[in-house]
């Protein structure tokens, strides 16, 4: 079942200074199916953080259509977008510069619940108790909740971040670049618990990375963009064994690992 839609959607930034317009967007349309992991992959400026700001709405595309559960996000008042905001959350790629050095983890992940009442969670308390539930499902003790950021690994306020994401219950995600500033090995213990995350709690990943192997590893689809337009999508297996474009090919084989199965493939 189609839980995003986002259709013919362009985006212009108009620059005063030289009165020149830059095209951040042009024409990008894409579906995104309940349950899965959906991969959106390109290099710096390809237009990638755009598109997550104008899903999240926090910036309006200059035509097109951008629909979450059947609902066009332009057309919604604040208070509606307001609500609609604690379904949808995003983890942002550097987890230290995402956190309040000044707050404790408590307040850190508390905060959503704060800000949303209707969730349930006015009393302090309550809260409190809540924030050491988020912090066990990603792998932390309750007792941290009472330290601050520079107290952790890189790893640990990732884990912190995602956690916060997490508060209100939200059905999609939008992981962007969620494991590039960490080590190797840390990498895999993340993706592999936001895989077990999303089997358990049945949400919906929208990945967005520069690194074609960590999307083969955990997206169902995937989508490339280049200069602001999409040009190949479909099944991982399928765009990365097989690719049509000769800008999927030139990815490709810029990866040593993911060019070696292209070669092996049937």
């Amino acid at each position: 079942m189609k839980l995003l839609a986002i259709e013919s959607v362009r985006k212009v930034y108009r620059s005063t200074a030289r009165s020149a317009e830059v095209v951040a967007l042009d024409g990008v349309s894409l579906m995104i199916e309940r349950g899965e992991c959906f991969g959106l992959v390109g290099e710096s400026g390809s237009g990638k953080s755009t598109l997550s700001r104008l899903i999240l709405n926090l910036e309006a595309p200059s035509s097109g259509r951008i629909a979450y559960d059947g609902r066009d996000l332009t057309s919604l008042g604040q208070e509606e977008m307001r609500r609609l905001r604690a379904r949808m959350q995003i983890v942002f790629q550097d987890p230290y510069a995402s956190l309040n050095p000044r707050m404790t983890v408590h307040d850190l992940v508390a905060e959503p619940l704060a800000i949303h009442p209707e969730a349930g969670y006015r009393d302090r308390g309550r809260r409190t108790v809540r924030v050491g539930e988020l912090l066990g499902t990603v792998g932390l003790k309750p007792e941290h909740m009472w330290r601050y950021p520079h107290e952790f690994s890189g790893g640990q306020r990732q884990r912190v971040c995602i956690a916060r994401a997490l508060a209100l219950n939200p059905e999609f995600l939008i992981l962007d670049e969620p494991t590039s500033a960490l080590d190797v090995s840390v990498q895999a213990q993340i993706l592999n618990m936001l895989l077990e995350l999303q089997t358990r709690l049945g949400l919906t990943y929208l990945f967005i990375s520069h690194d074609l192997g960590v999307v083969r590893y955990v997206a169902h689809r995937v989508a490339l963009i280049h200069n602001g337009r999409i040009v190949e999508e479909g099944p991982v297996g399928q765009v990365f064994s097989a690719p049509k474009s000769d800008y999927a090919r030139t990815l490709i084989s810029a990866s040593p690992e993911l060019a070696l199965q292209a070669l092996l493939a049937p």
